[in-house]
């Protein structure tokens, strides 16, 4: 295959409510959750080695997805830069826990990775699906991953949100689309889906361009503000 030769292969998108999405999205979430209740019996001073195998096993999948695209000719600029909210979340997820203590990145992977995890797996499409079974579950465990790793860090390695950290985060989100949105008009991408909505029938897509990316402001928030509020009530 030359590697200078970009083959496009068309999106599979999965519909929620088929039988192939109830299957997928049963099947993963049971994983994060059977995952978090191991962590329960992992010992105290073993969990942050388990958290670390499974941000070693996330660099694998990724780089080989990575390795897979420039064999087949399917990698470009266009549409595998880490620049897609759960890509960004997904690089996080990848050197998070080998790092000191950083509290900015575990609330940004927190509140993207959560809610960004759960919309690509409830309406899921896989981008340049060639078809493999390794493309499958390469989407469904990066995504899993992106979902099982902030709630890993919160319930098992003493990480808790900030006082307005919800607020800051959505800051720091429009900040980054502010840098995104050029660099799709500039190249002719459509990371983060701020140049175009994404073919997937969602609730929370609605409107043409640019009123959708508005809609999405005000549902973020008020998304954010939820986790915020029920991950740091206290307990009665």
């Amino acid at each position: 295959m030359n590697l200078f030769t970009l083959i496009q292969y068309p999106p599979y998108i999965i519909d929620l409510l088929s039988k192939e999405g109830i299957r997928n999205f049963s099947i993963t979430f049971l994983l994060i959750l059977f995952f978090l209740w191991i962590g329960r019996f992992i010992k105290i001073e073993k969990k942050l080695v388990f958290a670390k195998a499974i941000s070693i096993i996330t660099i694998i999948i990724t780089s080989a997805n990575h390795i897979i695209d420039i064999n087949n000719g399917n990698w470009d600029i266009y549409e595998n830069l880490p620049l897609h909210l759960c890509s960004i979340s997904n690089l996080i997820v990848c050197f998070i826990v080998f790092l000191p203590k950083n509290q900015k990145l575990f609330e940004f992977l927190f509140y993207c990775g959560l809610w960004g995890g759960l919309m690509a797996i409830l309406t899921a499409q896989i981008n340049d699906y060639d078809g493999s079974l390794f493309k499958y579950i390469q989407y469904y465990s990066s995504h899993g991953t992106i979902i099982f790793m902030p709630l890993f860090m919160f319930y098992h390695l003493e990480y808790k949100l900030s006082k307005f950290s919800w607020l800051r985060l959505l800051i720091i989100l429009n900040i980054c689309m502010a840098i995104i949105i050029p660099i799709n008009f500039k190249i002719g991408s459509n990371y983060m889906y701020l140049a175009e909505a994404p073919n997937i029938k969602n609730p929370l897509v609605f409107g043409d361009w640019p009123f959708y990316i508005l809609n999405w402001e005000f549902i973020i928030l008020i998304l954010f503000y939820i986790t915020y509020v029920l991950f740091t009530r206290k307990k009665v």
